[in-house]
């Protein structure tokens, strides 16, 4: 009896493959023959399942994001059994810093697809360029909750805020891949930043 191929399996090992090359050679630099190989599978394989760069590039980018929920939900659940918006959108802002492996080949990749998109129409048009502004959106929704409960300081304005602390955690993040700044400074500024935005009794959580 032929062996039932597991298609979600094989889409996700090669996800995997991409992410490896692409986190030693830069996303610009990985074809679909680099990943076969990588995956220890044919080039065809790749293309029955892909058809395209761009496709694949979008599913391991995808795939990096889930596992990024995934960081984003256990660092939550480390921070208690109801923490507050304070210590929510600290968890998210800092799993998003590239203080590990994992945390460092994301956020290179993630900024590395960026740029492409920036001279690439078709990376441009993939839905994957849209997940800051969904980023943004929770961030927003969640400050706006703290603000209902007089937990912001005075004239905070939510979705201002949500976009400056997006921004600042992404160049915060780069500058420690290029070696200008350790996790810990980073996390300091932030902690900082977040002490602007929040009401010094919310500070636990």
């Amino acid at each position: 009896m032929p062996k039932r191929v597991d298609h979600a399996e094989r889409r996700t090992e090669m996800a995997e493959a991409l992410v490896r090359v692409a986190g030693r050679r830069g996303l610009h630099a990985v074809g679909m023959r680099d990943v076969a190989a990588e995956a220890g599978v044919s080039l065809r394989l790749v293309q029955y399942y892909f058809e395209t760069k761009e496709k694949l590039l979008l599913f391991g980018l995808e795939h990096l994001t889930r596992k990024f929920g995934e960081r984003l939900s256990a660092r939550i659940r480390a921070a208690g059994d109801a923490p507050g918006p304070r210590a929510t959108v600290e968890a998210l802002l800092m799993t998003a810093l590239p203080t590990d492996e994992e945390s460092r080949t994301f956020h290179h990749l993630y900024t590395s697809y960026a740029v492409l998109a920036v001279t690439d129409r078709t990376l441009a048009a993939q839905p994957f360029i849209r997940n800051p502004d969904a980023a943004e959106g929770a961030v927003a929704d969640i400050l706006r909750r703290a603000q209902a409960a007089d937990l912001l300081r005075p004239g905070v304005d939510a979705q201002l805020a949500a976009a400056g602390l997006l921004a600042m955690s992404a160049g915060l993040g780069t500058s420690i891949l290029a070696g200008q700044r350790s996790p810990e400074s980073a996390a300091a500024v932030l902690d900082d930043h977040l002490d602007r935005i929040f009401r010094t009794v919310d500070a636990a959580g």
